[in-house]
C-alpha cells in the first residue's frame, strides 16, 4: 500500500504516520529526513545535495525524485510507503507516478486530514511543554495536574515553541492550500483521494485512515 498523507502544519500527520509504521510496518518518506538520513550516510544523492545546501540553494525536484529513487529501491516489495510533504505541485505528482512504475508500485490513496482553522489556531497554540522532560501539555485539553508542576518531573519550568502564534498558523494553513491545490484534480479525477477528520481523536482518526487502507 502506497500513500500520501496531505494537511497543514499541525494536522497530525507526523503522528498517523508514525502510528502507520507501528500498525503496518510502512515506511515514511518525508522529505526532510531523507535528505539527512543521505547526507549522512554520505550517498552519491546526499553528496549532491549537501553541495546545493552548502550553498544556501534550495534542493531541486531532480535532487528529491533521486531521493525517493533510492529508498523506494531499497525497501522490501511487500513493505508499504507513506509520503509526507511530497509531492508539492503536479509535476512532482507526475515524477512520483513515475517512480512507483520503475518499482512495480502504484499510488494506491491520498488522504487528506482535514482541518476546522479556527479550532487548529487553538490546538497549536496552546501547546507547551515542560522545559526539563519535554512533556507535553495544553492550555485547556491536558493541564498539569496540578498547576505550575510538571507531573512527569515535578519541574515548575515550561516553554512553548516561538512559533505556535496564531499568525504563523494561519499563514502556513494558506501557504498549504495554495501549494496542495494544483496537485489534487488529478488524485481526484482518478478517484483515489479520501478526506478525515483531522480535528478528531488521535484514535480515531487511525481508525479512519485504517478503514481506508482496508477499503
Amino acid at each position: 500500500m502506497n500513500i500520501i498523507l496531505l494537511g497543514p502544519p499541525g494536522a497530525g500527520k507526523g503522528t498517523q504516520s508514525a502510528g502507520l509504521v507501528e500498525r503496518h510496518g510502512m515506511k515514511q518518506l518525508s522529505t526532510g529526513d531523507m535528505l539527512r538520513a543521505a547526507v549522512k550516510a554520505g550517498t552519491p544523492v546526499g553528496l549532491e545535495a549537501k553541495a546545493v545546501m552548502d550553498r544556501g540553494e534550495l534542493v531541486s525536484d531532480e535532487i528529491v525524485s533521486n531521493l525517493i529513487d533510492e529508498n523506494l529501491g531499497s525497501m522490501p516489495a511487500d513493505q508499504g510507503a507513506i509520503f509526507d510533504g511530497y509531492p508539492r505541485t503536479a509535476a512532482q505528482g507526475e515524477q512520483l507516478d513515475a517512480l512507483l512504475a520503475k518499482h512495480g508500485r502504484k499510488l494506491d490513496h491520498v488522504i487528506e486530514l482535514g482541518v476546522d482553522i479556527d479550532a487548529l489556531v487553538e490546538r497549536i497554540t496552546g501547546r507547551f511543554s515542560c522545559a526539563n522532560c519535554g512533556a507535553l501539555y495544553h492550555d485547556t485539553a491536558n493541564t498539569p495536574s496540578k498547576e505550575g508542576v510538571c507531573d512527569n518531573c515535578g519541574s515548575t519550568e515550561f516553554k512553548r515553541r516561538p512559533d505556535d502564534n496564531e499568525e504563523t498558523v494561519r499563514t502556513r494553513n494558506n501557504e498549504y492550500r495554495e501549494k496542495t491545490a494544483p496537485i489534487l484534480p488529478g488524485y481526484e479525477a482518478r478517484g483515489i483521494v479520501k478526506r478525515v477528520d483531522g480535528m478528531a481523536d488521535i484514535d480515531a482518526v487511525a481508525k479512519d485512515i485504517d478503514a481506508i487502507l482496508a477499503g
